[in-house]
């Protein structure tokens, strides 16, 4: 897709909220090329030209925004803070800030998570265990571990905390009309009180 790279910003950004729309609204198996090219005002050869196929299409897209938040986390050196619920809570604020960038990339990344269509299936669940992979990375690097009460394991509370994302984007699936800073909200307050039960009385 090196075609893509003499594109303005403002053209690229235009095909990348035409495809969030058009995979958001009909998922993976319905949508087609020609769906998107008529969201971004193109041809369908203009498409298939910058992208090739219609997967190429859809795994550019998670990709971008993966790529567009952990280039947010260089640039505000978020795994500077050794507090690991702050990490957490910082980590989430830049996520938001960039999913609120682009209108139906919320709706998109819901529906790659639950994605079936046989073409993509298997390179859905390589890319979300990388995904995870690199959460808990992010997470648990360098944090300060003296916090944490005798025997609690961080590495569990990272694991307990993406069940509670795949129930929540499970539960989301049958509400269209989301709100995400009501959302983020919510995720906050578990955080703190997580922080409550598993941090030491000084640390409090």
């Amino acid at each position: 897709m090196e075609n893509l790279m003499s594109l303005s910003d403002n053209k690229k950004n235009v095909l990348i909220n035409a495809g969030l729309t058009a995979f958001s609204r009909c998922g993976y198996r319905k949508c087609s090329v020609s769906d998107i090219a008529s969201l971004a005002g193109v041809a369908k050869s203009m498409i298939f030209h910058y992208f090739g196929t219609k997967k190429n299409v859809y795994f550019y897209l998670i990709e971008f925004i993966r790529d567009t938040i952990v280039n947010e986390f260089k640039s505000t050196s978020i795994d500077a803070e050794s507090d690991f619920f702050e990490r957490i809570r910082l980590g989430t604020a830049v996520k938001v800030a960039v999913l609120k960038r682009y209108p139906h990339a919320v709706s998109f990344i819901k529906n790659f998570c639950f994605e079936t269509d046989p073409e993509v299936v298997d390179d859905i669940k390589v890319w979300l265990a990388h995904g995870f992979n690199f959460s808990s990375s992010f997470a648990l690097r360098d944090i300060d571990l003296e916090k944490f009460k005798p025997g609690i394991d961080p590495s569990l509370v990272v694991r307990m905390l993406h069940t509670y994302s795949e129930g929540f984007m499970a539960k989301a699936q049958h509400q269209p009309d989301l709100d995400i800073d009501e959302i983020t909200a919510e995720f906050y307050q578990c955080l703190n009180m997580l922080r409550q039960n598993l941090y030491s009385e000084g640390f409090l």
